[in-house]
């Protein structure tokens, strides 16, 4: 059975590696622009879903994992910050807050007829960050490619007061119990 994991993610690719599954990685072409009052939640479960769909559709015999994180700070959406500024802004406001990170999964297996979705949530509350701590952050980890401009996997943790979420896997980008469990609904044997 292939699996095919629909995202040029190292992030979640990495993930994946966990499992200890043979699978490739294809990069969904689509167009990740949030709808008009789309909540972070929604726009996570929705790109999650095209992602997985747009390979499948070419892969239907393959099971294809698609996944999305976006993030809620006070209402206001969170996605990657791309560059060094943005970065600083977002930890900036998220600053002694909380922050809540969605990661939709969606795994299909069209020729079995076979499509599981949900959100994961994680609560992030983060410490109160001074400019400095902030800048050296930034500079040593780099985390212009996450959501929240935080790698909670590596020096991010120290921004952190404490994480809260049934899968501390979907922080990093890809739900892995979640993603397990549908694995073996679509009729993969991880054992």
């Amino acid at each position: 059975m292939n699996v095919i994991l629909a995202s040029s993610s190292q992030y979640r690719r990495q993930l994946l590696e966990r499992l200890q599954i043979s699978f490739t990685t294809l990069s969904p072409e689509i167009d990740e622009t949030p709808r008009k009052n789309e909540s972070p939640q929604m726009i996570a479960q929705r790109l999650s879903i095209e992602k997985a769909l747009s390979i499948a559709k070419l892969n239907p015999s393959a099971i294809v994992i698609g996944s999305d994180q976006c993030a809620d700070l006070n209402g206001h959406i969170v996605n990657k910050p791309l560059t060094y500024d943005k970065a600083m802004e977002q930890l900036r406001n998220a600053s002694n807050h909380e922050m809540i990170f969605y990661t939709g999964l969606s795994v299909v297996h069209i020729d079995n007829n076979r499509q599981y979705n949900c959100v994961v949530e994680t609560r992030v509350k983060y410490k109160k960050l001074t400019e400095q701590i902030i800048s050296s952050y930034l500079n040593k980890d780099k985390p212009f490619d996450c959501a929240g401009s935080g790698k909670i996997e590596s020096l991010g943790i120290a921004l952190v007061e404490w994480v809260k979420s049934d899968d501390p896997s979907a922080l990093i980008g890809l739900p892995l119990i979640k993603t397990a469990e549908y694995l073996q609904l679509c009729g993969y044997p991880l054992f």
